[in-house]
């Protein structure tokens, strides 16, 4: 790897903020300098600060992600997976996609206020409320500051449908409310596995937990009752689209009742940004990553339209659909996930609602 190359980082860069006027270069001489001695170009340590949103539930308008509201106790996320689409949401905050998005973390603190607020309004449906829509939920800062945790509490309090999406071992921890919702058929939980590789894990989502420990959490999951989806998500030409099979065999086997899948795309900023990254991490296949990916969306590495963007198009898109429908059939096949209760929610909030049920 290059000498520059930030270690425990995915992006390698700041790329410049679509909506700002003026865009911050480092001067060539000064990379120079620095590593002569020895001295970092940029800081690199993560820094948290406190925001305050007026609503914490976000209504998600795509009709292809599988959600209709989203939580994100967290904006930013230190795990630092270089494909990750929610970089470009950065950008709205003043930040860059790039190295900004995982070292400056913004955080709502006033997440479960908001939440139960959410939940006692009279005309709210009990549509499920996905933690996280955009960034992990179960991001390493969440092992001090528990907001995800506070706000699994008010989801059982309310009995209210509860999706997680989390790459982290974290949710473990939080195993006591997990097996109390789903008592109710209120939750559902989404592991994203993308490697069974270890070393392909690191370089593409170095802060995340090891794939031992995905695994290890789908089973205790399982275990305990509480239906798990994997996501093998983003497929990326010739980094991990020859793992599919092994994949779903072993997520299979720790008691996964699903899984699911995207094709990488690399919308906005993020294209820079990965197209940087794996020309410095994999340099012997950059370009035939980048080809590959441009052939699955139309020719671009950008591909926003509904209904083809998140599984692709073209001949490579349609092996991996159907490697996916043949690992279904043989390690999947008599695995179903029933349909979340939203009964006890509508008991809560009116008590007479009992007598229609």
């Amino acid at each position: 790897m290059p000498t520059n190359y930030i270690k425990g980082r995915g992006a390698q860069q700041n790329v410049p903020n679509k909506f700002e006027e003026l865009k911050h270069i480092t001067d060539a001489e000064f990379l120079e300098y620095c590593h002569k001695e020895g001295e970092e170009a940029s800081d690199i340590k993560t820094r948290f600060q406190e925001v305050f949103p007026k609503t914490i539930v976000n209504k998600v308008n795509s009709p292809d992600v599988g959600m209709e509201d989203s939580l994100n106790p967290y904006q930013g996320c230190e795990h630092g997976c270089i494909y990750c689409y929610a970089r470009n949401s950065h950008e709205y905050w003043g930040y860059s996609a790039g190295l900004d998005f995982e070292k400056q973390i913004l955080v709502k603190k006033n997440s479960p206020e908001l939440l139960a607020k959410k939940l006692q309004q009279k005309n709210w449906e009990p549509h499920t409320i996905v933690f996280s829509g955009n960034t992990d939920c179960y991001q390493p800062i969440e092992k001090k500051l528990q907001l995800t945790r506070k706000c699994l509490e008010v989801m059982l309090k309310y009995k209210h449908p509860t999706g997680i999406i989390t790459k982290n071992s974290l949710i473990l921890r939080d195993l006591d409310l997990l097996k109390e919702l789903a008592k109710l058929n209120v939750i559902r939980v989404n592991i994203s596995i993308t490697s069974l590789e270890e070393e392909t894990r690191r370089i593409l989502e170095p802060r995340t937990a090891s794939v031992k420990q995905r695994l290890k959490t789908v089973e205790k999951l399982a275990e305990n009752g509480i239906p798990v989806n994997v996501m093998v998500a983003p497929i990326i030409p010739f980094i991990n689209s020859h793992e599919i099979l092994p994949i779903v065999k072993a997520v299979s086997e720790a008691g996964a009742s699903s899984v699911g899948y995207t094709v990488v795309r690399l919308n906005g900023a993020i294209a820079e940004i990965f197209s940087d990254w794996i020309k410095k991490t994999l340099p012997d296949r950059a370009a035939k990553v980048l080809h590959q990916i441009e052939a699955c969306h139309g020719g671009n590495l950008n591909d926003s339209r509904f209904g083809t963007r998140m599984k692709g198009e073209g001949e490579f898109s349609k092996q991996i659909a159907q490697q996916f429908a043949i690992a279904k059939k043989k390690y999947l096949k008599n695995k179903k996930v029933p349909k979340m209760d939203t009964f006890h929610y509508l008991q809560l909030k009116n008590p007479q609602y009992k007598l229609f049920g």
